[in-house]
């Protein structure tokens, strides 16, 4: 796909005003590729399941997560810092693809595996120091279909809700960060994993 064919009338503008830019392509892969990477990334990818200290207890987070990128791009969230892993072959194919087809630079990737239903992530906005202020990230969705819920932190708008496909990719830039919050809530009835790729820009540590 050439990034001419991606600003296309297969894109969906979620939001494109002042507070930003949400954009949606339900295909960005096609559903054997979307296939492939899933199977390839659950067996190679060192997953982890860090603790968080939460209302005054350490508790487990609802997901499998890992960090990888250029040496770096250190990551700090969830009160901790991640120092990023050497890229994977297939995480560097991805991330190459996604920036020729964008025109921007990415070097690091945060992937999340919600292994069932019962595993999400809570309402927040990717508006970390070492992502600047208005960051690109693009977010790959691969395996089962789960909501994207997202809601602005002022509570002037109601809360948006967007199911993503397998292969789909979104992309939040300019001031959305700034404006929005995210979030993938628990659906008890999906059975089967998702794992969720987001691609970014870390500012370089010293």
């Amino acid at each position: 796909m050439t990034q001419a064919e991606l600003f296309t009338s297969t894109q969906t503008q979620l939001v494109n005003d002042e507070s930003g830019q949400l954009i949606y392509w339900p295909n960005w892969l096609d559903a054997i590729a979307a296939d492939e990477y899933f199977a390839a990334l659950v067996q190679t990818v060192a997953w982890s399941q860090p603790e968080l200290f939460l209302y005054g207890r350490r508790v487990k987070t609802p997901r499998l997560v890992a960090w990888y990128g250029d040496p770096n791009a250190q990551y700090r969230y969830s009160g901790q810092t991640h120092q990023p892993l050497p890229w994977l072959p297939i995480l560097a194919k991805l991330r190459d693809q996604l920036s020729a087809d964008f025109a921007i630079p990415l070097n690091s990737v945060l992937l999340n595996y919600y292994r069932d239903g019962h595993d999400a992530m809570g309402w927040h906005s990717d508006d970390e120091p070492e992502l600047g202020r208005d960051p690109n990230v693009l977010s790959l969705s691969l395996g089962a279909e789960r909501y994207f819920d997202y809601r602005t932190k002022q509570g002037d708008k109601p809360k948006q809700r967007i199911n993503l496909q397998p292969g789909s990719l979104l992309l939040m830039r300019a001031a959305f960060q700034q404006f929005w919050q995210h979030s993938v809530p628990r659906q008890l009835r999906v059975k089967t994993g998702r794992i969720n790729l987001t691609f970014r820009y870390i500012q370089p540590s010293d």
